[in-house]
């Protein structure tokens, strides 16, 4: 996989023929309470083709996450336009929104979080109980063809300390595509795993984003695993910098 450094702003938008499945303008997001205001993120513009797989770097309390968590529809921006695979966001509803992210967009999280007293089967139907047309048979296929594209299908009725952690990260990705989404959102996804298992589970999501055409955003401190994916780019003190 070819990278290149860039600018959030590269204006992919402009190319002929290019299909976006994010567009982010000119968005800012602050913080404020009755004494404080903070600005975590300041005029961000963002193309992401649909199918392209690229990082977000830059150090601790830089907006990585608070942009994640924007394209993510976890939080909403101050200001500024957010546009999902075709659609403005920003007027959505909350139900609107909760729906969107659950069938389209898939998050992958450094600690995991999964739910300790739950099967790994269970663990990974999550998602899909929000479905209310689905059975709980066709939860249950689901989460089977998901684990088996993670390698875990014979750690179906295992629970998650019964696991390593490259598993358990394996198990969260699971989670992740079980729905079939469109945009995958990995925050810091090797952060806790050693140098061969963070290999392991890049080698998983360069899988997933070349045979499933996933799009895949993914924050990271390491610059190794950056250099995998097609673009890096970069933040500083919540501004885009070259």
């Amino acid at each position: 996989m070819t990278t290149t450094s860039a600018a959030i702003s590269q204006p992919l938008d402009t190319q002929a023929g290019v299909e976006l499945m994010i567009r982010l303008e000119e968005v800012e997001k602050v913080y404020r309470t009755d004494r404080i205001e903070t600005v975590a993120l300041t005029n961000v513009n963002l193309a992401v083709r649909t199918g392209e797989f690229i990082s977000i770097m830059g150090p601790s309390g830089s907006g990585k996450s608070t942009l994640l968590n924007i394209i993510g529809l976890l939080d909403v921006p101050s200001s500024g336009k957010v546009v999902i695979n075709g659609r403005t966001i920003n007027s959505y509803s909350d139900r609107n929104l909760s729906r969107v992210r659950n069938e389209e967009i898939g998050f992958i999280f450094q600690t995991f979080h999964l739910i300790n007293d739950l099967s790994v089967q269970d663990n990974v139907e999550i998602p899909l109980l929000y479905r209310r047309s689905m059975t709980g048979g066709e939860r249950r296929r689901l989460a089977q063809e998901a684990l088996d594209r993670v390698g875990l299908s014979s750690r179906v009725h295992h629970f998650p300390s019964q696991l390593s952690g490259g598993q358990q990260q394996r198990v969260a990705i699971a989670r992740a595509i079980v729905g079939k989404p469109r945009v995958l959102l990995a925050d810091e996804p090797t952060g806790n795993l050693d140098s061969q298992m963070g290999d392991e589970i890049m080698d998983l999501l360069e899988g997933l984003n070349e045979q499933a055409g996933t799009t895949i955003i993914m924050v990271t401190h390491d610059p190794r695993q950056a250099e995998k994916t097609e673009r890096i780019h970069r933040l500083f003190d919540g501004r885009q910098v070259n």
